[in-house]
């Protein structure tokens, strides 16, 4: 009895599969795919829109702070320049200074 079953299990699976091939290439079935298709298509425009404008953005955010690296280094270098000039002038009347006093004490 159990050969008998088998049997009829491999009948069946033959059945399911034979109904499931006619199930999948009915014009039904090839309407769906295609309307599944065309909604992946449509998708992936609407993702590469949003890849392009999300690359733009980020090329603009690149400049952007590019441009704010500059103007700082730029800044730290004029305070730099400040700096030494206000030594120099510093030290200039530093040494007039000395230059006086060595003149009173030679002259005195």
């Amino acid at each position: 009895m159990s050969g008998f079953g088998t049997f009829r299990k491999i009948g069946y699976g033959f059945l399911l599969g034979t109904a499931g091939v006619k199930l999948l290439t009915s014009k039904d079935a090839k309407n769906f795919y295609t309307h599944v298709t065309a909604a992946v298509m449509r998708c992936g425009d609407e993702i590469m829109k949003t890849f392009d404008t999300l690359k733009e953005n980020c090329g603009d955010i690149e400049t952007d702070a590019r441009e704010i690296n500059e103007a700082r280094k730029e800044e730290e270098r004029r305070k730099e320049i400040e700096d030494a000039r206000a030594v120099l002038e510093e030290a200039e009347a530093e040494g007039k200074a000395v230059a006086e006093t060595e003149s009173e004490a030679a002259g005195a």
